[in-house]
């Protein structure tokens, strides 16, 4: 007792220390307050704090749009520059005041839209966009180095299979149970004229001076509808009849969800009409040309209506179906020459349409080691002329290890056709190497340009007169220029295949005749013989059972 009476005051005199302790902090914390009583906090903790809390305290908020602008620009200057967060002290509230505390809000951000272009031919372009921004450093201990000898692949061929489409969905954050990933049906994407996906992950810079990092996922899935493809007599389409299903609500974890719907082709809408109409409307420069769009955004409820379901229609006024489609600035084919089976070229076409401007383009050929290239016939010629190229690298192959690569710099003239040529000669492989199905033939991957393609947006022809004189010989800046990465069609090329036909009949008569003859054999000679007496009858059992009881000799 003694003892808990000498303990009892030093835990009184302890506790009157931290209360004093607690009341200093509080007096430093509080913010200043106006006359009326109406605490005046940290600029940037109103603007990042949760706009309800304005309404609790009764406070009044007549300029709420402009509230809710600064709101926005202080997160982001609080997300670029983290450095200068509101300490714990700044952020504490008046007692009298009940004010909580803004949550730290989390870096990770998800973004995710559909463009969709209606095609000259009648046909539907859907392109899905998602961005995924994790605030992860992968970088730290130097274990991840996604920028080191990393250029680019190409795949020469794969299988359209639902099993590519799934787990690429169950990458995005809602999967394909709400916004926009829910218009993925496998049966209607794989149905169709062009189908593309791909993924791109990189590092991207969390404020201007890239102190920190974050690393970013991209989704993309581009699909191109064929209107007589899908036995549709009418020329129109809706979300229904492209995707065989509607949306009826934005991914909950996405921070935007749009559909941009390209109506630059339809400015007085005489070639198609578009429904329900929206009044948001958004203007864009794309690939050097100033597209204008149609702007649904799922995250507001009125984009819905009173049916709680989106489903746009496109119906088409025109008649004219034989159309032409907008060439691009640049574009590339590629073909395999040659006849017979051991000597060939590989013709590479690239188109420039643009009708004054030339421009470099960056050419990349990976070639698999069976086609052995000769690279003294490699030839460049524009306009029947031959094209030097200002800079080539070649490193040749080695068999099984690794293939060709040949990557050169070519100018392209204004409005040309330029045409790389190289002779190959076939190689005969092993009979292990060959494929299932040899007699289909080997695919060799595309051929990838890289250029910085000018822009046509400052080019008007038709106002030349009116436009000063100095200005007419400048008709497009150089900083307008777009960077494009086109690739071509993978080759199908066919290798000397020998007759398998023939092994596999002799496979089959060996294995017969070992399995008759030898085995016959070894079963005569391992096999063991005896001699088995026939059972006795029922009447000698029955005596032998008698005999065995009386003690007499069995029969």
């Amino acid at each position: 007792m003694a003892a808990h009476r000498c303990n009892f005051p030093a835990l009184v005199f302890i506790l009157c220390c931290l209360s004093v302790f607690i009341v200093a902090d509080v007096q430093e914390t509080t913010p200043v307050s106006e006359p009326d009583g109406t605490a005046v906090n940290n600029p940037q903790t109103v603007l990042t704090s949760d706009p309800q809390t304005a309404a609790d305290t009764g406070e009044e908020t007549p300029e709420e749009p402009l509230v809710e602008e600064k709101r926005w620009e202080a997160t982001e200057v609080e997300a670029a520059t983290p450095d200068d967060a509101p300490s714990d002290s700044q952020a504490a509230s008046d007692p009298e005041t009940v004010v909580s505390p803004p949550v730290p809000q989390s870096k990770d951000d998800f973004q995710e839209e559909l463009v969709i272009r209606p095609l000259h031919s009648d046909d539907i372009y859907a392109s899905f966009q998602f961005r995924t921004l994790w605030d992860t450093d992968f970088m730290g201990g130097n274990k991840v180095t996604d920028h080191r000898f990393l250029r680019y692949a190409t795949l020469p061929r794969e299988i359209v299979c639902t099993e590519n489409l799934t787990p690429w969905k169950k990458l995005l954050p809602c999967g394909s149970k709400a916004g926009l990933a829910v218009l993925m049906k496998s049966e209607k994407l794989f149905h169709s004229s062009f189908h593309s996906q791909a993924l791109h992950i990189r590092p991207v810079c969390q404020d201007w001076q890239c102190k920190d990092t974050s690393w970013e996922l991209r989704q993309t899935l581009n699909v191109v509808f064929d209107l007589h493809t899908s036995g549709q007599g009418k020329r129109e389409w809706s979300l229904f009849k492209m995707f065989s299903r509607t949306l009826t609500e934005a991914c909950p974890l996405a921070s935007s969800s749009k559909i941009y719907i390209d109506v630059t082709d339809n400015p007085q809408g005489e070639q198609f009409e578009l429904s329900p109409a929206t009044p948001l409307l958004s203007q864009a420069v794309v690939l050097g040309d100033r597209r204008t769009y149609s702007v649904y955004d799922l995250t507001q409820q009125a984009t819905f209506g009173s049916t709680r379901s989106l489903n746009m229609l496109l119906r088409w006024k025109s008649n004219d179906e034989n159309s032409d489609m907008l060439r691009p600035l640049l574009h590339s084919e590629r073909y395999v020459a040659g006849y017979g089976l051991q000597t060939g070229e590989i013709h590479t076409l690239m188109y420039n349409h643009h009708p004054y401007r030339a421009f470099p383009v960056l050419l990349l050929d990976t070639v698999p080691w069976y086609l052995r290239l000769y690279i003294h016939t490699l030839t460049v010629t524009s306009k029947g002329k031959d094209n030097k190229p200002s800079y080539i690298h070649y490193q040749p192959s080695k068999d099984r290890v690794r293939p060709h690569l040949l990557e050169m710099l070519v100018q392209l003239p204004p409005n040309s056709v330029t045409e790389v040529t190289v002779q190959f000669e076939r190689a005969l492989l092993k009979w292990t190497e060959y494929t299932p199905d040899p007699n289909h033939g080997f695919y060799v991957g595309s051929s990838v340009i890289s250029a910085l393609v000018p822009s046509v947006v400052a080019m008007n022809i038709n106002d030349t007169q009116e436009r000063p004189l100095f200005s007419s010989f400048f008709p497009c800046k150089e900083e307008s220029s777009y960077f494009v990465r086109v690739y071509t069609e993978p080759l199908l090329v066919n290798l000397p295949t020998p007759d398998f036909s023939m092994p596999y009949n002799v496979i089959c008569l060996t294995c017969t005749v070992v399995a008759v003859g030898y085995g016959s054999l070894y079963n005569l000679l391992t096999r063991t013989f005896q001699v088995e007496e026939p059972s006795p009858g029922l009447a000698k059992r029955i005596a032998n059972i008698i005999r065995k009881m009386r003690g007499v000799p069995l029969l």
